[in-house]
């Protein structure tokens, strides 16, 4: 039952701009830091001349929290707004496919988008190095570490907004949950470890890398089951 849930939902988001957020995401931070560097180039040579490479993934992974956030509110609002727009939630629960089945499903969809995004700025990354004349060979581990790291860390977002999404039919409310989860994520980077906002950016900058991976995998999985267990046995619309 899941795969074919899968299936289906793979069809639904033709179509609907989901792919083409999933590029715009890493090619707007690739972009933007292309423009940095056009800006200030000699500088930024300069000031990381013994290290380009780690000097590009510094500036690029400033912002990869924040991208993670947007991106994964408004992914998982459009894979879910497939159904709310057409209120088709009831045809596609009276078929027979569980619940549970078409949860996971949209999950899981959820997860490939965001990982081929995080895939996607990596590559455009190493491309952006070499169109700025990086020399060296580029540090490939660290490219994907700085895309895949804090998408780990910040999997409890995920969760949630899927959540929200496919059991809120107003998607003005978890969109505005996300967003303001997005702008509020740089101002509290000073504050306590505990906060889950700061945990992407600590598993790929902090000492405790491993452990704020543990923990926002370990957070996803406990919000994604009560997700799963409120969207199992909630009436539809």
């Amino acid at each position: 039952m899941f795969v074919r849930a899968l299936s289906a939902d793979f069809l639904k988001i033709r179509g609907k701009g989901i792919w083409f957020l999933v590029f715009l995401g890493p090619v707007g931070l690739v972009v933007m830091q292309s423009l940095n560097y056009g800006l200030r180039y000699d500088y930024l040579m300069k000031r990381h001349a013994s290290d380009l490479w780690g000097g590009l993934i510094e500036n690029v992974s400033a912002f990869v929290p924040i991208a993670l956030y947007l991106g994964m509110t408004l992914v998982c609002s459009l894979i879910a707004g497939v159904e709310h727009q057409t209120s088709a939630w009831k045809q596609l629960l009276a078929l027979p496919i569980s619940r549970s089945a078409v949860f996971a499903a949209k999950l899981t969809i959820s997860i490939v988008l965001l990982a081929a995004s995080c895939l996607l700025l990596s590559i455009g990354t190493v491309i952006l190095g070499f169109i700025l004349g990086f020399g060296a060979a580029p540090p490939f581990g660290e490219m994907l570490r700085m895309s895949f790291v804090p998408f780990v860390a910040a999997m409890p977002m995920l969760t949630l907004a899927m959540w929200l999404t496919v059991t809120i039919k107003n998607q003005g409310v978890p969109v505005s949950i996300g967003v303001a989860a997005a702008l509020v994520s740089p101002f509290v980077s000073t504050m306590s470890v505990l906060i889950p906002l700061n945990w992407p950016a600590l598993a790929f900058h902090g000492p405790l890398h491993w452990q704020m991976m543990a923990a926002g995998a370990s957070l996803a999985v406990a919000i994604g089951l009560i997700g799963w267990f409120h969207f199992t046995r909630k009436d539809v619309e």
